[in-house]
């Protein structure tokens, strides 16, 4: 069999959540493959509390999720659970639309990964050829004939779109940290009565949250500087994406209340 040349295909040098098996998007390696159909909605995220958010998007996730900002980065990211592995708008919220759905996860399985050609640093796009919506006999080939097919030539427009506003959102988290207006929290809730966990404060979580005194003491002109650049609506929308903490509670309280029906069916009257 006559070896295909593999010399312009890239060496990736990075990783990113989710993705479990990266690998540059080429006709050699994913000629005969494209997305299936079927499957459950949004599963690959099923193991992601955390998903990470554009500055673009803080407005429209604030009415689903805590929007947060995590780590010596200060990453900006959608709280979707409370436990560590465990996403508590799969499949459900997701699967029917109920909720904002982050470009992260709309994105996948594609991906913009760093890579290195004969050691000049670059960008390619990617596919996760460990997804399970990825396969052969697809409805949604990646190739035809050789060449990439309408929907494939979409999603790459789509990576491209995001990594503009992912270096956006760097910008605006540097700006942010420039001007010292993190501040670290944590959010609690208190039990209820009826669920017989005391009445003391739960800590469910520590982040970085914009300081609204800090925001307030700044210069007049740094302000409107602020004003200016668009960044104050982000910043309004995380703050009102706090009331979203209730929300995450009581869903991560339910989930608990069901496992707990299943691994302790209550036993049937007679």
């Amino acid at each position: 069999m006559e070896s295909q040349d593999r010399s312009g295909i890239p060496e990736l040098t990075g990783g990113a959540p989710l993705y479990r098996q990266p690998e540059p998007l080429n006709p050699i390696d994913h000629g005969s493959l494209g997305l299936l159909q079927g499957g459950v909605p949004f599963a690959f995220a099923a193991g992601s509390h955390f998903v990470p958010l554009l500055i673009s998007e803080f407005v429209a996730a604030s009415g689903s999720y805590p929007v947060i900002f995590a780590g010596d980065e200060k990453a900006p990211l959608a709280v979707m659970g409370l436990k560590k592995g465990g996403n508590l708008f799969v499949p459900d919220a997701m699967g029917r639309g109920e909720v904002y759905i982050p470009a992260y996860l709309r994105r996948y399985p594609f991906v913009v990964a760093a890579s290195s050609i004969e050691g000049e640093n670059s960008a390619v796009i990617c596919i996760d050829r460990a997804a399970d919506m990825v396969g052969e006999n697809p409805a949604k080939p990646f190739y035809e004939n050789g060449l990439p097919t309408e929907y494939t030539n979409n999603c790459i427009s789509f990576c491209q779109a995001y990594e503009n506003e992912r270096l956006m959102t760097i910008q605006f988290v540097d700006r942010l940290k420039e001007l010292d207006l993190f501040d670290f929290r944590t959010a609690k809730y208190t039990p209820t009565p009826e669920m017989g966990l005391g009445t003391e404060q739960v800590e469910v979580a520590g982040y970085y949250a914009i300081d609204s005194e800090k925001l307030n003491d700044l210069p007049v002109e740094t302000y409107i500087q602020l004003r200016d650049q668009g960044v104050l609506s982000a910043i309004f929308a995380h703050w009102a994406s706090q009331l979203q903490w209730d929300r995450i509670v009581a869903r991560s309280l339910r989930r608990e209340f069901e496992a707990s029906l299943v691994n302790n069916p209550m036993p049937a009257n007679g």
